[in-house]
């Protein structure tokens, strides 16, 4: 008996030891990573963000740093309301794996048989789309943001889309876009009855406990604390910026949410969609988020394959996917005007980061995201994420600089305008993107678009005009203007698209 109680006193010792040595590990990363967060930050401009590491299950890691509003300065918190914009893609593939685990539609299904309606622009492509390539971004479309930009509503951007041109073979390639993201909202609305904002608030936040997420920012109005959008302007004025009223492109990005709410949704995935012990989505269809639908070209994966060195980069249901130091990394970033978001999930090792920050295309959010999968599921505190992808990033601006300014060297001096001001002026039409008006401005020309965006024209050489959006955080682009034969202006073109004269 003595020797077995001498037994367990010595068990019980090297428990408590273990469970001592441990809490110190946990606790010596917690103040390496919450040091490191706090010196990154003034590298990056960064104004206010939020952050939260989940491992195993438990929450290890959440703070906030910075203010919410440079103007009306506020901390910035656990609490803070912010935009979990291209995150919610992931929120939206789980509904529609919920609907396959009813039996009401399968990944495979043809498109055609849910919404009849539907259109591409190309008939083969709309009788062969299927449920699966809603999610996948390689259906042949390129990018057309400017359709919710233009505050197109969600009925009327899957309308237009049967007038773009495919960029590519229907599965042959991929490119990111968010617009078949809408379209899958389209069938979680005829599919389940419900919208989808209504479908995603009682089937996910509800079920998680996320009493402060919505599905969009007008809704959280009245919470405390809510962040406010910042920009950069070169490389060291930060403003706030005037939070644009999108159109129907909700479920692609619309939801908000804060950290505090956002570690639920990490723990509901680590633990393979199971909350308070039910599971929410079948392990078979759960898995399938996660598995590669399809290839993700160079040109269209993050900067940051220069310092990862993926061997493969592909995309799962609302996934971007690499391999990193012998593991599958599942990760995707959010960004809207003034705001971002990240979410790195490591499932084998049962490890998660979310980032918020309200400065827009921060790119502090990869760096903090490489750095605590480094600490946590590696044990290495070697490498120093923020300065390499600082430069990384920098090195990109500075080149797209250079290649402005040489394009600009370029301009014919001591040109004009084949035809007066008034000769611009008139209402032009897009098939896919609407009607613009140009009128005169002064002693310039105006374009006016839907949703209240606007370029000003200001003469370059010839009939080319450099164009000025009126939300500045936009930037410049460039507008030309073609004659018909019997010398009138018929068209302009900006952005890759052509606007036609209305008669």
């Amino acid at each position: 008996m003595r020797r077995l109680f001498i037994s367990f006193l010595v068990l019980f010792v090297c428990v408590k030891t273990f469970s001592q040595t441990d809490s110190k590990e946990i606790q010596n990363k917690v103040d390496l990573f919450d040091k490191y967060i706090q010196t990154s930050m003034p590298l990056w401009k960064t104004t206010g963000l939020s952050v939260a590491v989940v491992k195993d299950g438990k929450v290890i890691f959440k703070k906030g740093y910075g203010i919410t509003n440079i103007d009306k300065p506020q901390p910035f918190t656990t609490s803070t309301i912010s935009f979990c914009a291209s995150t919610t893609k992931a929120m939206t593939a789980a509904c529609i794996g919920m609907l396959v685990d009813e039996g009401k539609i399968k990944w495979d299904d043809k498109l055609k048989e849910i919404l009849p309606g539907f259109r591409l622009y190309d008939p083969y492509v709309s009788d062969e789309i299927t449920i699966r390539d809603l999610l996948r971004h390689n259906a042949g479309l390129g990018n057309g943001d400017r359709l919710w930009l233009f505050g197109y509503s969600s009925e009327e951007i899957v309308r237009r889309m049967r007038y773009m041109k495919p960029a590519y073979s229907v599965r042959s390639s991929f490119i990111y876009q968010n617009l078949m993201y809408v379209v899958a909202g389209e069938v979680i609305k005829k599919v389940s009855g419900m919208p989808w904002n209504e479908f995603i608030t009682k089937r996910i936040f509800q079920p998680l406990g996320m009493s402060h997420t919505y599905t969009k920012f007008t809704e959280a109005k009245n919470e405390s604390s809510v962040a406010t959008p910042h920009f950069l302007y070169g490389d060291t004025v930060v403003k706030t910026i005037e939070a644009i009223n999108f159109g129907g492109y909700d479920p692609a990005g619309s939801v908000v949410s804060c950290i505090d709410d956002i570690t639920k949704w990490m723990q509901f995935l680590q633990d393979s969609a199971i909350v308070n012990g039910k599971r929410l989505i079948r392990a078979e269809t759960f898995s399938e988020f996660f598995k590669p639908q399809s290839l993700v070209t160079k040109a269209e994966f993050y900067p940051t394959q220069e310092k990862t060195h993926p061997h493969w980069t592909t995309y799962g249901f609302g996934w971007f996917q690499q391999d990193y130091r012998g593991r599958m990394f599942q990760f995707h970033t959010g960004s809207l005007d003034g705001a971002v978001a990240i979410f790195g999930f490591l499932p084998e090792e049962k490890f998660s980061i979310y980032v918020f920050s309200n400065l827009d295309h921060t790119e502090i959010r990869h760096a903090l995201m490489w750095k605590a999968t480094d600490l946590w599921c590696f044990n290495d505190n070697s490498r120093d994420w923020s300065t390499e992808l600082f430069s990384l990033y920098k090195e990109r601006r500075d080149s797209a600089r250079i290649k402005e300014k040489e394009r600009e060297a370029k301009r014919v001096m001591g040109t004009k305008p084949s035809l007066p001001v008034a000769g611009y002026t008139g209402k032009f039409t897009n098939e896919i993107y609407g009607d613009a008006d140009i009128i005169i401005n002064g002693n310039d020309l105006t374009i006016k678009f839907p949703n209240k965006v606007s370029l000003s024209l200001k003469h370059w050489n010839y009939d080319v005009f450099r164009a000025y959006y009126n939300y500045d955080w936009y930037g410049k682009t460039w507008v030309t203007f073609s004659q018909s034969s019997e010398g009138k202006i018929s068209q302009f073109e900006y952005d890759g698209a052509v606007y036609r004269k209305k008669e």
